[in-house]
């Protein structure tokens, strides 16, 4: 669908076969042979290093043009999405001391103790379906999930972002996972923003990459003339020497002819 030729990358050649002609000169010890036999090998390498630069700059020109740029547009969405969270916990603080409060199922628990026995009670009701929103927590809704069976429950904080809370046996515990949830924003944040310098990072080693060429193409170049220069000779002795040996045939019947 994009024209282009997949291909094998292998930094090995197998082993070449000889024809009888091939063996033949080699026992005559025609050092040319081996030269050609030599060229061979090494221009079935460098074809199949060729190849793998060709499917190589292929994939760059696919992540400049595609995948790179969308990875960062996704990055640059993440940030402000985290920082729109940020100001959203910011505009509803956790007290030094103390318990923001919690709703859960319509009602405000104002004691962490009381709002993970309601969190607990609501969590085993729970069966099986998408994210349901059972509450509220610092501008976020708070909704439990289960896919199927075989899934554990999950606990959502959901802002711009959605933020998953595995859940454990204790209430209290559930409510401290869900306010460190919260705690680490401004770490997740920095995490998408050196996350984003990377993917910069990458799109501009990719370009530089881009449009390089094969560092060897003139030794191939050299090489296959060489080859040629080798097969027109050795075929033009070849030819000669056939016809050394049909001659004097020939001369023996005319000769046979006229007497």
């Amino acid at each position: 669908m994009t024209s282009k030729s997949p291909v094998r990358s292998c930094e090995d050649v197998d082993s070449t076969a000889l024809d009888f002609a091939e063996v033949k000169a080699l026992c005559a010890g025609d050092p040319r042979i081996k030269e050609r036999m030599e060229l061979d090998v090494d221009v079935a390498k460098l074809k199949i290093l060729q190849a793998s630069h060709r499917s190589q700059q292929y994939r760059l020109e696919d992540r400049v043009r595609l995948s790179l740029p969308k990875e960062q547009s996704d990055a640059e969405w993440r940030i402000e999405c985290l920082q729109e969270d940020m100001a959203t916990a910011d505009a509803h603080p956790q007290p030094a001391e103390g318990f923001v409060g919690m709703e859960i199922c319509g009602k405000t628990y104002t004691e962490r103790k009381d709002a993970g026995a309601a969190l607990m009670e609501a969590a085993a009701g729970f069966e099986i379906g998408s994210a349901e929103k059972i509450g509220q927590y610092r501008g976020f809704s708070l909704c439990i999930r289960r896919r199927t069976f075989l899934d554990e429950k999950e606990f959502l904080l959901k802002g711009k972002l959605t933020y998953v809370i595995e859940p454990g046996d204790s209430g209290m515990g559930n409510i401290m996972k869900i306010e460190n949830a919260l705690t680490r924003l401004p770490t997740e944040l920095e995490k998408a923003r050196g996350e984003l310098a990377n993917i910069k990072q990458q799109i501009i080693l990719a370009q530089a990459e881009l449009g390089k060429p094969f560092t060897q193409e003139q030794e191939l170049k050299d090489k296959l003339a060489r080859m040629a220069e080798l097969d027109r000779v050795l075929q033009l002795e070849e030819k000669i020497r056939k016809e050394s040996t049909v001659s004097p045939q020939k001369s023996e019947r005319e000769e046979v002819i006229v007497l």
